[in-house]
């Protein structure tokens, strides 16, 4: 018999999650980045066994203060993965020891996973950073003890190890049932969705201070050709004047910057050469603006399952 079913990635800034949904689907479809927040919205992977199917939900980080509403948005999708999953990873950085356990477990997300009574997976990320191994053990042991848990699994995502495992462990908690998608569907989102995400990743990369945590990216011109570079123009949104000059830089020097590198990105993943387009918008205060922020996507509707 087949099992299928949808998968949350849950846990704190820079636990390791979009890394994590790479190394499983063998596609860098979640953009990384050390800088805290990349993730705003959930990535959709879809990973196809001949036995099994698992869609990956990699949430955003769990914001400890929210300061926006841009946050408050971040923490409903967090919280309608939960609802929407069958089963749930929870990454742990082990290289914070104790002391991290300690904080994600007095997380007021947690009790949203305790209360969720679904099968839930305690995954210890990043042990090829761990100089002794052993130390993973008191942290699991802890972990444990809170009675959330289902299952641990240690990992380490960068270098590919254990993944094996964890996939077997995921799978043995999915529900019977057939197929939720096309075996060779990767994503439920489209490509507009993907490249948005792509010139962020590069904004992430390039610009320092507040400027990546005040970009967002919208889509505004998508054409597809048969003869010539795929046409595709996005607008950067900030919240200040003063931040629209840092991102456009000297002479147009930063935009150009990431155009290029994000240019590059895209081919890769769309498979064709295209030409990219970027604008420099303000639109003040979209942070905290529900209007702008619907606008922007935000409160996504989950995919739905295949009747």
């Amino acid at each position: 018999m087949k099992r299928a079913g949808f998968v949350a990635i849950l846990g704190k800034p820079n636990a390791g999650k979009s890394t994590l949904l790479n190394a499983l689907i063998g596609e860098p479809l979640a953009i990384v980045s050390p800088k805290p927040e990349t993730t705003r919205r959930p990535v959709i992977g879809i990973l196809t066994r001949p036995d099994a199917q698992i869609v990956f939900l990699d949430t955003p980080g769990i914001v400890q203060h929210p300061k926006y509403e841009l946050h408050r948005q971040m923490l409903t999708e967090i919280r309608q993965a939960i609802e929407d999953a069958d089963v749930l990873a929870v990454l742990l950085d082990a290289t914070g020891g104790i002391a991290e356990a300690q904080s994600l477990l007095a997380e007021p997300i947690m009790d949203d996973v305790r209360a969720s009574a679904k099968p839930t997976i305690l995954v210890l990320t990043k042990m090829d950073a761990l100089e002794e191994k052993a130390a993973a053990l008191p942290i699991i042991e802890h972990m444990m003890a809170s009675g959330i848990f289902t299952a641990s699994v240690a990992v380490s995502a960068l270098k590919g190890k254990f993944l094996d495992e964890l996939e077997r462990v995921i799978i043995e908690h999915l529900p019977e049932g057939e197929f939720l998608f096309d075996p060779e569907q990767l994503s439920t989102q489209n490509e507009r969705f993907f490249v948005a995400e792509f010139i962020r990743e590069q904004i992430y990369r390039h610009c320092q201070q507040e400027i990546p945590y005040s970009v967002e990216v919208v889509v505004t011109d998508f054409e597809e050709r048969d003869s010539a570079p795929w046409y595709i123009a996005a607008e950067l949104i900030v919240e200040r004047h003063s931040q629209k000059k840092i991102l456009i830089g000297k002479g147009g020097a930063m935009i150009k910057r990431i155009g290029e590198h994000a240019r590059k990105r895209i081919e890769e993943h769309l498979g064709v050469p295209v030409y990219l387009e970027l604008y420099v918008k303000v639109r003040e205060h979209w942070r905290n603006d529900p209007t702008y922020l619907r606008s922007f996507g935000y409160r996504i509707t989950p995919p739905h399952r295949k009747q």
